[in-house]
């Protein structure tokens, strides 16, 4: 993690900031931005301002190239809740939830995206490759292959294409 920003008691429900988080993560920070302007919902705005401050962020502190940058995490959690009530029939009260998100973005650099994928490509070929010298693969048999049988499908009775013959 190189870089962090927070937006708290954001008066956005988390579910509708959900909606919008996969389209940005993993991208780098400016085409995340990029996108976002494109995209039509409220909580694209916040993100935008968020981001651009993890940018910020990452520029001030480490002084490092905002290019570098992409969004390894964003989340979106739920904050207090305003409670109001409306009337409803027969003289009940039906409770309104005014939901409150807490957003939380990470920005990483690529250099290190990278490296750490590299190390879990090797670490997973070389698992592989220890896996083949334990035991060779065993052939499968005719027998413990099962073969789906199709279903059986009724053909519909085929409709004359002439006339009817009047009788």
């Amino acid at each position: 993690m190189i870089a962090k920003a927070t937006l708290r008691y954001v008066r956005i429900s988390p579910r509708k900031v959900r909606q919008v988080i996969p389209l940005i993560k993993g991208k780098r920070a400016e085409d995340a931005v990029a996108v976002l302007f494109s995209v039509k919902k409220r909580a694209s705005e916040y993100l935008i301002d968020l981001i651009e401050s993890a940018m910020a962020n990452a520029r001030r502190v480490q002084g490092v190239d905002v290019a570098n940058l992409y969004v390894s995490n964003l989340i979106a959690n739920g904050g207090p809740q305003l409670k109001r009530f409306r009337a409803a029939s027969m003289g009940r009260a039906g409770q309104i939830r005014k939901r409150t998100s807490h957003i939380t973005v990470e920005l990483d650099t690529l250099a290190e995206k990278e490296v750490s994928a590299g190390k879990a490509a090797g670490a997973q070929e070389a698992q592989q490759k220890k896996a083949g010298q334990r035991r060779a693969a065993k052939p499968k048999s005719a027998e413990s292959v099962k073969v789906a049988k199709k279903p059986m499908v009724k053909e519909a009775p085929k409709a004359d294409s002439g006339k009817k013959n009047k009788e």
